[in-house]
């Protein structure tokens, strides 16, 4: 169901969880399957409610009500139930087709009873069950129109005075004000279906307001309030589409609703409202974003929303302008700068905007890679060879590394000049200490200079052990010296990492022994250190499947 495997399981819970839930799959009772769910109990140290939600695009999520589970993890009794599922799978499918059966069944009873019945009926319930009377009610009040009672009501849906302790709404409790705040939005849809979407549009408002004002004390780690969030921007959209209202007074509420720090939490996109709006609210739409920015130039949902108005009216200047109000020291802006100037097909902008941001940037040490990459591409691309080549150099003279020392590398080849270029550079590294211009001559294979500069220099056991294993056919007493030092090293660790470690080394040694003509000398090696290290059974194994 849903793809689950034991696997998937495993990947959620942790293998600690997930051994621990093994224990548990005789504790699992009462299962139910529905549409994309099912639910159990599961014997604890109490019985524990547990569902799991299969199906959809997204992977398997679980609820459970023990304390582990009430802090978000995927529990042993979670794991207890997901095995159940893996093990029942058509099992469970009857089950499921069973439940659907029944549902058309009750269906289909209903339909059957005439008014009288069916009003006794719901009479009968709402006597049992104070919810589902509350939302009847507050059903009732919104298609008579009660403004006044639905809106009570609903401060009261929003309300997380009930769930919260301390202030908060705990994870455990989060499910239910979740559930509670849905109802909100029902009556919401349902004054909208009585002919009072403007109505229904104000309490949107509203609702959205007291949802921002609790959100920060609410625990949403399953994302519910967020998708009740949506929900609701929803509603307040199809309730502006059927109510038509001021286009100037929505277009001033978009914005500001784009701009407030809880916007996330509604993802309220302006553009779609252009139905609503029109072209005066468009208009009018604009020029608020525009004063909010010119305000706040460097806002960054002010920017957000200028770019997307900018974009969306095909304005590549007004999202040019936007970018070039808040220019980052490093050159990053320049470059979004450039790439929209090049999909506008203005590449000659592009270009300055790119030259720009390489001017502009104090030091070239820290200025954005990719603006350094995005113009060496250009000047190779329109065969600027010679000038891709500066570039690179003076990029790779203000940021010493072994990537510019390889872009440096591949410019000047392609602009054939890179002899002259690469001891300008070796002598840069000279300067340094070393260890760059090592991996710069191993990176050139140039064996014999790297391991000059090594003993000049310096190196770190990496660059040694490199050093050794390219240079092992041709100089393996050479080879051997740093291969040995190493493996005196490793001797004084404990852990298979180290172990694993130390065999490699011996193969090399007894590979360099080979070619030196002296086998005896690695079989006393070997001797010796199996007799200093014979208490590490690991590494005795190690050998021992190696042949050493």
């Amino acid at each position: 169901m849903g793809g689950l495997t034991e696997a998937k399981l495993r990947a959620l819970a942790g293998e600690r969880s997930f051994e621990r839930g093994l224990a548990y799959v005789e504790a699992v009772s009462g299962v139910e399957a529905g549409d994309g769910w099912i639910r159990a109990s599961v014997r604890g140290t109490e019985r524990y409610e547990v569902e799991l939600l299969l199906g959809g695009h997204r992977k398997p999520r679980g609820t459970c009500d023990c304390p582990y589970g009430q802090e978000g993890n995927f529990c042993k009794h979670l794991v207890a139930l997901g095995l159940t599922v893996v093990g029942r799978e058509a099992d469970l499918s009857r089950q499921r087709t069973s439940a659907m059966g029944r549902a058309r069944s009750l269906e289909a009873w209903l339909t059957g009873l005439s008014r009288d019945d069916l009003i006794a009926l719901v009479r009968e319930e709402i006597a049992e069950d104070r919810q589902l009377r509350r939302r009847l009610e507050l059903r009732a009040a919104s298609a008579r129109g009660d403004l006044a009672e639905v809106r009570s009501r609903i401060r009261e849906l929003l309300d997380i005075g009930p769930f919260a302790q301390y202030g908060y709404v705990e994870y455990a409790d989060a499910r239910a004000y979740a559930e509670q705040a849905r109802q909100a939005v029902s009556a919401i849809r349902s004054l909208a279906a009585s002919d009072r979407a403007t109505d229904a549009m104000v309490l949107a408002r509203e609702a959205m307001g007291l949802l921002a004002g609790v959100v920060e004390r609410v625990d949403d780690s399953d994302g519910r309030l967020g998708e009740v969030g949506a929900d609701l921007a929803d509603a307040h959209h199809d309730a502006c589409r059927e109510a038509r209202p001021d286009p100037e007074e929505l277009a001033h509420w978009l914005v500001t609703q784009a701009l407030d720090d809880a916007s996330d939490l509604f993802d309220i996109d302006p553009l779609d409202y252009e139905d609503p709006l029109g072209d005066q609210g468009m208009g009018t739409l604009r020029k608020h974003a525009t004063e909010a920015w010119k305000a706040h130039r460097s806002g960054w949902a002010e920017k957000h929303l200028m770019q997307r108005l900018a974009k969306a009216g095909r304005d590549i200047d007004t999202v040019i302008a936007v970018h070039a109000a808040d220019l980052a020291p490093d050159g990053q802006t320049h470059l979004l700068i450039a790439r929209e100037l090049d999909t506008a097909g203005r590449t000659a902008e592009a270009l300055e905007w790119a030259e720009r941001g390489i001017r502009e940037t104090e030091d070239l040490a820290s200025v954005d890679t990719a603006l350094v990459d995005h113009l060496a591409d250009r000047y190779t691309r329109t065969d600027r060879l010679t000038d891709a080549v500066t570039l690179r150099r003076d990029h790779f003279a203000a940021r010493h590394t072994l990537l510019t020392y390889r872009q440096l590398r591949a410019a000047a080849e392609a602009a054939d000049r890179w002899p002259a270029e690469r001891e300008n550079a070796l002598d840069l590294l000279r300067a340094d200490g070393g260890r760059v211009l090592v991996d710069a001559l191993l990176d050139d294979r140039d064996v014999d200079a790297a391991w000059h500069a090594a003993g000049e220099h310096g190196a770190h056991d990496g660059q040694w052990l490199t050093l050794a294993d390219q240079s092992r056919p041709s100089r393996p007493a050479d080879a051997l010296t740093v291969y040995l030092r190493l493996a005196c090293r490793l001797t004084r660790e404990t852990g298979n990492h180290a172990y694993e470690q130390l065999v490699s080394l011996l193969l090399s040694i007894r590979d360099c022994h080979s070619r030196l003509g002296t086998p005896d000398d690695f079989t006393t090696y070997v001797t010796d250190l199996r007799a200093s290290q014979k208490r590490k059974r690991n590494l005795m194994r190690l050998m021992d499947e190696h042949g050493l």
